[in-house]
């Protein structure tokens, strides 16, 4: 019988050896990963910019400058979109509307030429929407607009764009802020199209007052969106 001469060099006496340890964390790790990564991804997307469209230029059908109408002009955001304050939609202006004004000046401008078109041929400017929210979410633009929720808390600084692009990402949980906590968000119902509004009292105070004197009182129960 032969002499035992002990174990051989680097047996530790475990049936694998020790770098299979590295290999099954990295495998728990891994398969973390493929359980949490797809839902975790889809969370992440749909929150970002990518998804909501939020910051992205939509081309429109005519170059429409905003900063001059309304920074340069002063022209209000309801002359055009004159349903805003007594309906649920803000209404896109009709050719007549642009026509009350550019029939007399700007006459010739080649930039104009589809309004013109538009107006002489009875046929509608397709304006591509900027802001969209889903089919199933209600919102009414009235309410918000007499309860003193500025244009620009949703719509941005229109007056300092070009080409207008969404300026919030209009996802639940950025509706449902404001909800819970409108007082920041609140002015005096008669300045709600000013843009760059600047209160001459604590903004915290204002809203405080204005939500007591207007009764605002934002639902946050799921029916009063979802119907």
């Amino acid at each position: 019988m032969d002499e035992y001469e002990g174990d051989p060099p680097g047996w530790t006496g475990a049936p694998f050896p020790r770098w299979t340890n590295s290999l099954a964390r990295l495998g728990l790790v891994l398969l973390a990963i493929a359980i949490a990564g797809p839902p975790a991804l889809s969370w992440l997307w749909v929150r970002s910019p990518l998804a909501t469209y939020e910051y992205a230029r939509v081309a429109q059908p005519v170059n429409f400058d905003h900063r001059h109408h309304v920074r340069d002009d002063g022209i209000d955001c309801r002359y055009c979109h004159y349903d805003a304050s007594r309906s649920s939609t803000a209404t896109v202006p009709e050719t007549e509307l642009c026509m009350g004004c550019h029939g007399q000046i700007w006459t010739d401008s080649p930039l104009l030429e589809p309004v013109r078109a538009s107006y002489y041929e009875h046929t509608p400017i397709h304006w591509r929407r900027v802001n969209v929210l889903p089919d199933f979410v209600y919102f009414r633009h009235d309410i918000h607009v007499r309860k003193g929720v500025g244009c620009e808390d949703c719509h941005g600084r229109v007056d300092l764009m070009s080409n207008v692009y969404a300026a919030a990402p209009l996802q639940m949980g950025w509706c449902l802020d404001c909800h819970r906590n409108p007082e920041p968000h609140l002015r005096p119902p008669e300045l709600v199209t000013v843009m760059g509004y600047r209160s001459n009292e604590p903004r915290g105070e204002l809203g405080a007052r204005l939500r007591r004197e207007l009764s605002v009182n934002p639902p946050v129960y799921c029916t009063a969106c979802h119907r």
